[in-house]
């Protein structure tokens, strides 16, 4: 498939790629409000979470091009190439929910 696309598109691609993995999420549920300091890195955002920005209208500028750019590798099954920062930054990032758990405690009095 790689042996398909011109020289100087794999590395105009390798390119963006590279780009593309420095960004992280800097607003929403996925920013750093939520996931200090700098919030979720775009390539670990789920692609139905991509998807809503792409039926809705990706961010202006660059932001919005690295998100797309992500999105067109998620869903064409190129995910695992993000598997390489993912793991120089620890594992993929848990975007489960933190469920806070409140424990009250009874004392019987004497």
């Amino acid at each position: 498939m790689a042996s398909d696309i011109p020289e100087g598109d794999v590395e105009a691609f390798k390119y963006l790629l590279g780009e593309a993995v420095m960004w992280h999420m800097p607003f929403g549920k996925y920013g750093p409000s939520h996931y200090p300091p700098r919030g979720v890195p775009l390539y670990d955002l789920s692609v139905e979470y991509l998807g809503w920005f792409k039926q809705r209208g990706f961010p202006q500028g660059k932001l919005g091009q690295m998100m797309e750019l992500i999105y067109e590798a998620k869903i064409h099954g190129a995910d695992h190439v993000f598997n390489e920062y993912r793991t120089r930054r620890g594992g993929r990032t848990d975007l489960r929910e933190k469920k806070v758990v409140r424990r009250h405690h009874r004392f019987k009095e004497d």
